[in-house]
């Protein structure tokens, strides 16, 4: 009996993974192509981008908050590198920096609203949402900025080991270790458990409020950033609906919406799930609106996983 407890506690907590891995060996079957080099490498130069938004979403999530302006931050990343490169001549990773910079004040502002302005989460970043957005429009013109082939497309070039394959990496590792083995971490996790006891134990949370929302969007701007760079283009329209997919991955990876709650390593397994399910449509030739039904489908089977989970864990 104890032991049937254990593997079902297992179960429980695994089931993340769990999912990932079905998801992928259902994809090996079904398509001959999914297990190609080829294949893997797209997907995970494709995703290097849209898992930076996850990691930030994550952080903001955990403090019981929501980023609605990841995808305009997205925007805003390619458009603004590839203006600085394209027209003010700036090397590109000076260009990457400044960009990162007015990620991290976008994202302040934001978090600023949030913590001393008394704004929801929603509003603010809606609001920001909507401002980054205008601000790619109007640095691009509405029109793609085309990038030289040896400045931002650097960091896909093979010959360098992938750059960007190895900054999410590391980031992926760094914000590991974060959440896992430092003080902040442990903040940012009690604050959206309890953020009233936090307080009343003397930690001045606004601080950690704005640091997550600073953080969540100098990360979108680096994804917008590794996107450009895949398709050597600076736009203002890339992202469109991203914060939506940062969200369900955190969810998926078993983070509670109400705060407190998820992990790194769980929501990119999240993240990938989502991937893996776009990748092998795309190989099977299913339709673009028929993909974002069954995305929603497993959004839902993962809301309904997370409630189960949650009270599972009280009879375990």
């Amino acid at each position: 009996m104890k032991g049937n407890k254990n593997i079902k506690k297992i179960l429980i907590e695994n089931n993340t993974y769990l999912i990932a891995i079905g998801l992928f060996i259902v994809c090996a079957v079904v398509s001959e192509r999914f297990l190609t080099l080829m294949n893997i490498r797209n997907i995970a130069l494709q995703q290097a981008g849209p898992m930076c938004c996850v990691l930030g979403m994550l952080f903001v999530i955990l403090t019981g908050g929501i980023d609605l302006s990841v995808g305009s931050m997205m925007a805003l990343g390619s458009s603004l590198s590839a203006y600085l490169i394209v027209n003010v001549g700036l090397h590109f990773i000076p260009a990457i920096i400044v960009s990162l910079a007015v990620g991290i004040l976008c994202g302040s502002f934001t978090g600023i609203l949030v913590a001393y302005g008394k704004f929801q989460g929603f509003v603010a970043s809606l609001a920001m949402m909507t401002m980054a957005r205008g601000a790619s429009l109007v640095i691009t013109n509405g029109s793609p900025i085309r990038l030289e082939k040896d400045t931002l497309a650097t960091l896909v070039n093979g010959s360098y080991g992938y750059p960007i394959l190895i900054f999410i990496v590391l980031i992926i590792a760094l914000l590991c270790f974060v959440q896992h083995y430092t003080s902040y971490g442990r903040i940012v996790i009690a604050i959206g458990s309890n953020s009233q006891a936090v307080e009343m134990a003397g930690i001045r949370t606004k601080k950690y409020i704005v640091s997550v929302y600073a953080l969540s969007s100098m990360l979108a701007v680096l994804g917008g950033i590794f996107i450009a760079a895949r398709a050597s283009t600076g736009s203002g329209t890339i992202g469109e609906g991203q914060e939506l997919d940062a969200i369900a991955s955190c969810v998926i990876g078993g983070a509670s919406l109400a705060g407190g709650k998820g992990g790194v390593f769980k929501a990119i397994m999240g993240g990938l799930v989502l991937a893996l399910i776009s990748n092998i449509m795309n190989l099977l030739a299913v339709p673009a609106y028929p993909q974002d039904i069954i995305k929603g489908i497993i959004i839902i089977i993962a809301v309904l996983l997370q409630v189960f989970t949650d009270r599972s864990e009280v009879t375990v």
